[in-house]
């Protein structure tokens, strides 16, 4: 389910950047970055805040073990990013 919102009601900013992002790929954006760019301060930035810290933060796994791991779940969830 998508909502018409999160789908069509972007501020004007993040319009143009999701245009770019159309022109260069020549494809529709993720959904995952159509959310993150409608109202970034209620979700995008705490997720990109909440994903660079377990992607980049203090760990025992290096970095490369992180980024494997992320592809994986993603891989086994269907998912495409």
């Amino acid at each position: 389910m998508r909502l018409s919102k999160v789908e069509h009601g972007h501020r004007l900013p993040q319009k143009l950047m999701l245009g770019v992002i159309r022109a260069r790929s020549h494809a529709e954006p993720l959904d995952i970055l159509k959310l993150i760019f409608y109202r970034p301060e209620l979700f995008g930035r705490p997720f990109n805040a909440l994903v660079d810290a377990a992607m980049r933060g203090p760990s025992n796994w290096s970095l490369g073990e992180r980024e494997l791991f992320a592809a994986f779940t993603s891989r086994l969830n269907a998912c495409m990013f």
